[in-house]
């Protein structure tokens, strides 16, 4: 089926797709890495696995997608248009009366499209995926029993049950030649022994997890009496979930924080109040993810009028005022969003009056470069003629 796009159209979209796709995975890469490193960390010292520390980063993924997409995007089109411009390919274009307003289209529309997504990012996945990563977080920390075990340490998992190592990995995880001692309700004796194991915090069970691997189970009912029999039995692997205490202590409920709330909820809120929370944190939230989502759109715009160099130049100035603008309006839209929130500033000055500035100037800076171009095409032109 032939596509509906004019050919410049689906050009330009083509040559935009690798330079965004490269651009977002760097980012999304660079911005998980430093709080990878740090959640490692914590995780390392409270015995969780990896498959916990996996779904923590997922869970942390839809926050930084609603950083790395923006800033994707204008990366993407920056370079696209700075390479057709260093490649004589809008003089081209500009010879053919094709402004650069029209070249401009088809990165509207996708900031368009971007811009829908990320009401559905702001409204819902982010919220949502904000609460687990706080609950996955505060489990992670405070489940189990998370024992800072030495080498030759006895540590008393329980009233009646005794565990040692001889030798215990720094992270106090990884175990060699196990040793557990414990004593039945019924009087039993109960004693495991195998050559490594693992600790581990148990997602299905709320407790530490210690697995054991090729190791032996002896067991005697009368075990101080002379001539008592006992069993022993070869196990290939375990898993011995630790006795915790019986309280466990749940993680609150999701909406105590004003960004956890989707979009829906937040409308709620406003009309029927929310306990916890100031009317004014409710509304500085809600104009604050609009104005974010809103404000996606007119960045290709921006960013087509600074792409434009003037001829076999680097337009280094462009790429450091492009990016000052883009981070001092990011700045701008927190600032106002913390002053909205107290109570400082009304909300339609502290978020929208940046917005509206940052958008005007946007669509005055396209239509600037535009005339700019045009003018010179049409110079050009003239000076052809008459030679």
């Amino acid at each position: 089926m032939r596509s509906r796009l004019p050919t410049l159209d689906r050009y330009l979209l083509k040559q935009l797709i690798p330079p965004f796709a490269i651009a977002l995975t760097t980012m999304l890469i660079a911005l998980l890495l430093e709080r990878l490193l740090v959640l490692f960390n914590h995780l390392a010292s409270a015995g969780s696995s990896i498959a916990t520390l996996i779904t923590l980063l997922t869970d942390l993924l839809p926050h930084y997608m609603g950083l790395a997409l923006p800033a994707a995007l204008c990366i993407a089109v920056f370079l696209t248009i700075h390479r057709m411009s260093e490649h004589n390919e809008l003089d081209a274009l500009q010879a053919a009366h094709i402004s650069l307003l029209r070249i401009s289209v088809p990165y509207m529309k996708v900031g368009l499209l971007l811009g829908a997504l990320s009401v559905l990012l702001y409204g819902y996945i982010q919220p949502v995926a904000r609460y687990d990563y706080r609950e996955g977080f505060y489990f992670a920390r405070h489940t189990g029993w998370a024992p800072h075990l030495q080498s030759g340490m006895f540590a008393s998992t329980s009233k009646h049950t005794m565990l040692t190592a001889d030798y215990v990995d720094q992270g106090g995880s990884r175990l060699r030649r196990v040793f557990i001692r414990e004593i039945m309700d019924d009087g039993t004796l109960k004693i495991i022994t195998a050559p490594r194991g693992l600790l581990t915090i148990s997602e299905i069970h709320a407790a530490t997890e210690l697995d054991l691997w090729d190791g032996y189970i002896l067991k005697s009912k009368t075990p101080y009496l002379v001539g008592s029999t006992a069993t022993i039995t070869h196990f290939t692997h375990v898993a011995r979930v630790i006795e915790r205490a019986k309280k466990q202590n749940s993680f609150r409920g999701r909406g105590e924080d004003e960004r956890e709330l989707t979009l829906f909820e937040l409308i709620h809120a406003l009309h029927y109040g929310a306990p916890g929370i100031s009317h004014l944190d409710l509304r500085a939230e809600l104009d604050f993810r609009m104005a974010r989502a809103l404000a996606i759109p007119f960045i290709p715009l921006l960013t087509v009028a600074f792409a434009v160099g003037r001829k076999r130049r680097q337009s280094v100035l462009g790429q450091i005022a492009l990016a000052l603008i883009l981070v001092g309006f990011n700045e701008a839209q927190l600032f106002g969003h913390s002053l909205a929130a107290a109570g400082n500033l009304p909300v339609w000055l502290a978020i929208w009056v940046p917005e509206i500035i940052f958008c005007a100037f946007c669509v005055y800076a396209l239509l600037s470069r535009s005339q700019v171009l045009k003018g010179h095409g049409n110079a050009q032109v003239k000076a052809r003629r008459a030679a």
